[in-house]
């Protein structure tokens, strides 16, 4: 088991271990932790597995999964390249949203997913992770846009978008997130040319 392996398990461990929302864990099913490359330089964060997530214990596999499977695809890039998570790891009970105390409990296992990670870009989607990165803004009026923000130790580069899901019921907002995910691999681009340039 190579060592970033080694460090997610633990992680899962220590959820599992310190007890963490056990109201929520105890309707769920699975414990989703996330899939993809663990040396991805895009790390995409959702709010939280839904029905299809907590029965295979995968994140986005559901519809939204599938429109998301397929927005990387027009951005040349595949599940295999990323690495793809949530705030919350259970799911809550009929997919209702997450409540604050549960986001503020799996925060911090979220950061350290993203230390053992590295990624050069992370990608909140929908407004529940986008929050927690960037506390003052709308999602409305930021998506698509990078944003450098401070995350424990790290400069981290975040891109807001809209959640797949949101997409699937809104056919503006689906070319609007379209729209901002072909501008990913812009991005890790211009941020690869400036680390070089450094």
């Amino acid at each position: 088991m190579n060592k970033k392996k080694k460090l997610l398990e633990q992680i899962r461990a220590d959820i599992v271990s310190n007890g963490i929302c056990p109201d929520l864990a105890k309707t769920a099913t699975s414990l989703v932790m996330g899939d993809g490359n663990l040396d991805a330089e895009i790390v995409l964060i959702g709010e939280a597995p839904g029905k299809k997530e907590d029965e295979t214990g995968l994140p986005f596999v559901g519809a939204a999964g599938t429109f998301l499977n397929s927005m990387l695809e027009s951005a040349g890039l595949s599940r295999v390249d990323v690495y793809i998570t949530n705030i919350v790891k259970y799911r809550p009970p009929n997919n209702r949203d997450p409540l604050p105390a549960e986001k503020v409990a799996f925060w911090p296992y979220l950061l350290r997913q993203l230390q053992v990670i590295k990624p050069k870009v992370v990608v909140t989607l929908g407004r529940h992770s986008m929050e927690y990165f960037l506390p003052s803004m709308k999602i409305g009026e930021v998506h698509g846009q990078p944003q450098r923000v401070q995350v424990g130790d790290d400069i981290i580069v975040v891109v807001p978008l809209y959640h797949p899901a949101a997409a699937l019921y809104n056919g503006s907002l689906r070319t609007t997130l379209i729209d901002d995910f072909m501008k990913l691999s812009t991005i890790i681009t211009i941020l690869k040319k400036e680390k070089e340039t450094i």
